[in-house]
């Protein structure tokens, strides 16, 4: 029951955890204001939430999670200290106003529970290398892809458009980024 009740609190603290590392850099370079953002944000969500559904037919992260200590060495105890070691440092980071993913915090309180409790044995390493190595790549292909949304929205503008046109592809290709960089890195 403990480890269930600190899940649901894990997963309120994801919550605000996330949307704000989501949104905090459209805002404070004025790319959007906070409502608009938090509005931005939430679309994007549901689009991920729909694509991983009904296109990809399941949820990556999930499945990520659950693969990253071997099976023999899932046990209630790693399950509790992994949780509790997600909540403590989303909670940190958020005091701090440091960005972290609370995905990775969460599959990192896992596998460490795991080490400490069985070894590096506990752990499937290639899977905790490709998580580690995504942490990286995500923003550049992030980068990537939404300058060539911005760059394409630009070339077909007409001749002289309002600045309201400009900031309509530079608000589409900032939501691309935070879409594509955070779904790179949750897969």
């Amino acid at each position: 029951m403990i480890i269930i009740v600190l899940a649901l609190i894990f997963d309120y603290i994801n919550g605000f955890h996330d949307v704000a590392n989501s949104i905090a850099t459209i805002v404070s370079t004025k790319v959007l204001t906070p409502f608009q953002a938090v509005i931005w944000a939430a679309f994007f969500n549901f689009v991920a939430f729909f694509i991983a559904k009904c296109v990809i037919g399941g949820f990556g992260i999930a499945n990520t999670v659950s693969k990253t200590v071997m099976e023999p060495y899932i046990t209630l105890p790693i399950i509790l200290a992994g949780v509790i070691a997600a909540i403590a440092w989303n909670l940190f980071t958020w005091w701090k106003g440091i960005p972290s993913s609370s995905s990775h915090t969460l599959i990192g309180g896992f596998a460490g529970a795991a080490i400490m409790a069985h070894g590096f044995e506990a752990i499937q390493l290639s899977i905790i290398l490709k998580i580690a190595a995504f942490i990286f790549l995500a923003p550049l292909i992030g980068m990537v892809v939404a300058f060539g949304f911005y760059v394409v929205g630009l070339v077909h503008l007409p001749q002289g458009a309002s600045p309201y046109g400009r900031g309509v592809v530079q608000e589409t290709a900032a939501g691309v980024f935070g879409f594509v960089q955070h779904r790179a890195r949750s897969e």
